[in-house]
C-alpha cells in the first residue's frame, strides 16, 4: 500500500496558483450556461459517448479497491475465494480504468475543439458584419481577446475541467456510498477530515488571492515601465534619465518580488497541509479501523480499502476546488463572446444604386453627432457635380473625414439627406453603395497576401491589363518589378516588408483597379515624399478625369487643381470656390495657405 505523498492531482493546463487566482465573474451565469449547453446539444452523440466513458471509468475506479480488499482478506484467511482470479480481475479493472481515462481525454479534446470551432466561426462571422461604429467605439485589443483568450479558456475548460468535474462528482458519490456500505461508523470518522480541508482552503485562498492580485498589478506596472523605456529609449538617453528609470524599475521590481514570495509561500504550503490532513485521515482509519477489526465489525481488507477510498475521496474535492476558478473564468469569457454575437449586424438591406454614367453627390442639411449632444456637422449642405473634383480642407476636427464616413454609410446621419443621382443613400443597400465607391485612407491597410490579391481586393475580376495600367498610373510598377516575385510577392505582416510610402502607392493602385464611380482620397499622399507626391498627382489627374472625386488634404499643394475647394470649420462650410478665388477673398483658406507656405500665421 503506497503512502499518500500528494493528495492533489495536477490537472493539465493548471498550476498551483490557478486554484486561488483572482477570477473574472460573469454577470448572468444561468443564461450564459444555457447558451453554452446549446453548443453541447449539437454534439450530443459525442457528449453521450464521453459521459458513458466517464461513468464506466468512475465505476472501475470505485470498484477496484473492493477487489483489493477481497484479495487481502483471502490472503489473511478471513474470506474464501480464488486469489489468482481475484488478482487478475483487479488487474483487468485497473486496465479498464486506465483505458477509460485515455478515451475520456481523446473524446473531451474532440468535443472541445468542435464546440470552440462553432463558437469561433459564429464570433468571426459576427465581427465581419458589425457596424463600423461598434469597432470605432470598442478596443480592438478587447475584441481580439474575445476571439483568442476567451475562446481558448472555454476550450481548456471543456477539454480538461468538465470531464474532471463530472468524474469527480461521480467519484465522491460512489466512494461515499461504498464506504457507508462497508462501515458507516468508520466512514463518518473519515469524513471529519473534509471539514479540515474546507477550513484550510478558505484561509489560504483568501491570502493567496490578496497577494496574487497585488502581484498582477505590479507585474503590469513593471511591464509598462520596460515597454516605455524600450520604445522611448532615445528620449531616455537624450535626457540622461537612465538612473531615474533604473531606480523606478528597481522599486517596482522589489515590490513585485515581495508580493511573489508571499504568494508562493501561501500557495506552496497548500500541498503539505493537504497531505497532512490526508495523513490524519489515515491515522483515524488505522486506529479506529483496527479497533473495529478486533471487535469483528470489519475485516483487515476493509481497512486497506478505506485507506484507498479516503485518498480517492479527498482527490476530487481538491480537483473541484482547483477547477472552480477556471469554470468561472470560462463562463465569464463565454458571456463576453456572446455579448459580441448578440450585437446587431450592419443593416445591408436596400435598393441597388441605379445604373448611370453620372454620379452627382448631394449633402442636404445634414446634421450628425458621434455622441448625442456633441454635434460634428451642422446643417451641412454640399453638392459634388458628377465628374468634378471637390476638395475638403480645414483644421483637424473640422469634420472632413466625417463627411466621408457618412457618404460610405459607416455611420447614419441624424437628420438631413444624402443623395447620389437623386437617390437617397438611406434607400440604397450598403453593399451596392460601396461597390460604386473606392476609398484610399490616410492609414494604409494592406493584407498578408500577394500584391496581386491586394490590388484585386475591390475588383476580383480585374484583368492583368487593368493591374498593369493601375500600377503604371500609381507609379509603383518599378517597385513591384524589383520585388522577388513581382505581383506574387507576399506582403508579410500586412506590408511590413515594404516601406510606408510603397504601401500607400499600392493602396492608391488598388483604388484605381476598383474603377469606381466615386473616388475618395483621404490624405492619400500623406506618407510619400514630395517627388513621389508630384508623380502621383499627375497620375491622379488622369484617373479622376470625368470621375466624381472627393479629396481630403492638409497639404494644400495636392488640391490646387480641384474644381471646388470647400473650407470647413467646426462642422460647417465657411468658404468654397477655386484656389485663386479663395486666395483673393483673404479669408480662412488664405490663412491656411499663408500659414503653410509663407511661413507665418495670420
Amino acid at each position: 500500500m503506497s503512502e499518500n505523498k500528494n493528495v492533489e492531482r495536477n490537472i493539465p493546463g493548471m498550476n498551483r496558483h490557478t486554484q486561488f487566482a483572482e477570477v473574472e465573474q460573469a454577470e448572468h451565469v444561468s443564461n450564459t450556461l444555457k447558451r453554452i449547453i446549446t453548443y453541447f446539444v449539437h454534439e450530443k452523440m459525442l457528449v453521450a459517448c464521453m459521459l458513458c466513458i466517464v461513468i464506466f471509468g468512475t465505476f472501475c475506479g470505485v470498484y477496484a479497491p473492493s477487489l483489493q480488499s477481497k484479495a487481502i482478506d483471502i490472503i489473511a484467511g478471513s474470506a474464501g475465494g480464488n486469489l489468482s482470479c481475484t488478482l487478475l480481475f483487479m488487474l483487468a479493472v485497473y486496465l479498464f480504468y486506465s483505458g477509460s481515462q485515455l478515451l475520456q481525454g481523446l473524446l473531451s479534446a474532440h468535443l472541445s475543439q468542435r464546440i470552440v470551432k462553432r463558437m469561433r466561426q459564429e464570433l468571426f462571422g459576427k465581427i465581419v458584419d458589425l457596424p463600423v461604429k461598434y469597432l470605432d467605439t470598442h478596443s480592438h485589443g478587447d475584441v481580439m481577446s474575445r476571439m483568442t483568450n476567451d475562446i481558448e479558456n472555454i476550450s481548456t475548460t471543456v477539454s480538461q475541467s468538465l470531464p474532471s468535474l463530472f468524474s469527480g462528482v461521480l467519484t465522491i458519490i460512489g466512494t461515499v456510498a461504498i464506504m457507508l456500505f462497508y462501515c458507516w461508523q468508520l466512514a463518518l470518522l473519515s469524513f471529519a477530515t473534509v471539514f479540515l480541508t474546507f477550513l484550510a482552503t478558505k484561509i489560504l485562498s483568501k491570502r493567496v488571492r490578496k497577494f496574487s492580485r497585488r502581484r498582477q498589478e505590479l507585474l503590469g506596472n513593471l511591464n509598462g515601465t520596460v515597454e516605455e523605456m524600450i520604445s522611448g529609449y532615445r528620449t531616455v538617453v537624450a535626457y540622461n534619465h537612465q538612473d531615474i528609470t533604473t531606480t523606478k524599475f528597481c522599486a517596482t521590481s522589489d515590490s513585485l518580488t515581495k508580493a511573489g514570495i508571499r504568494t508562493d509561500i501561501f500557495s506552496g504550503v497548500m500541498g503539505p497541509i493537504m497531505n497532512c490532513i490526508g495523513n490524519i485521515g489515515f491515522v483515524i482509519i488505522a486506529a479506529f479501523g483496527g479497533y473495529f477489526a478486533i471487535n469483528g465489525l470489519i475485516s483487515v481488507g476493509v481497512i486497506s480499502a478505506f485507506i484507498v477510498y479516503a485518498k480517492q475521496f479527498s482527490r476530487p474535492i481538491n480537483e473541484i476546488a482547483q477547477i472552480y476558478g477556471q469554470l468561472q473564468t470560462a463562463i465569464a469569457g463565454a458571456e463576453r463572446v456572446f455579448s459580441v454575437i448578440d450585437e446587431s449586424n450592419e443593416d445591408k438591406t436596400g435598393d441597388t444604386l441605379a445604373e448611370s454614367t453620372a454620379a452627382d453627390v448631394t449633402f442636404q442639411n445634414v446634421k450628425f453627432s458621434y455622441e448625442q449632444g456633441y454635434p460634428v456637422l451642422h446643417d451641412f449642405t454640399l453638392t459634388v457635380p458628377s465628374g468634378k473634383k471637390v476638395a475638403l480642407v480645414g483644421a483637424t476636427g473640422s469634420g472632413k473625414t466625417t463627411v466621408v464616413n457618412l457618404l460610405m454609410r459607416f455611420y447614419d446621419i441624424d437628420s438631413g439627406n444624402i443623395y447620389i443621382n437623386r437617390q437617397n443613400i438611406k434607400d440604397i443597400s450598403r453593399d451596392s453603395l460601396r461597390k460604386n465607391v473606392a476609398i484610399v485612407l490616410q492609414d494604409t491597410v494592406l493584407f498578408s497576401d500577394t500584391i496581386r490579391n491586394n490590388l484585386k481586393y475591390g475588383n476580383e475580376h480585374a484583368s492583368e491589363e487593368q493591374l498593369d495600367a493601375a500600377v503604371e498610373m500609381s507609379r509603383c510598377k518599378d517597385m513591384i518589378q524589383m520585388l522577388p516575385q513581382g505581383f506574387d510577392t507576399v506582403l508579410i505582416g500586412s506590408g511590413e516588408n515594404i516601406s510606408q510610402g510603397q504601401r500607400q502607392l499600392l493602396a492608391i493602385a488598388r483604388a484605381f483597379v476598383a474603377d469606381p464611380k466615386i473616388l475618395i482620397l483621404d490624405e492619400a499622399t500623406s506618407n510619400v515624399d514630395t517627388r513621389t507626391e508630384k508623380a502621383i498627382q499627375d497620375a491622379m489627374q488622369l484617373v479622376m478625369k470625368n470621375r466624381t472625386s472627393i479629396i481630403i488634404a492638409h497639404r494644400l499643394s495636392t488640391i490646387r487643381d480641384a474644381d471646388i475647394i470647400v473650407v470647413m470649420d467646426k462642422g460647417s462650410i465657411v468658404e468654397s470656390g477655386s484656389h485663386d478665388s479663395l486666395l483673393a477673398q483673404k479669408g480662412k483658406y488664405y490663412e491656411l495657405y499663408m500659414t503653410q507656405y509663407a511661413g507665418f500665421t495670420i
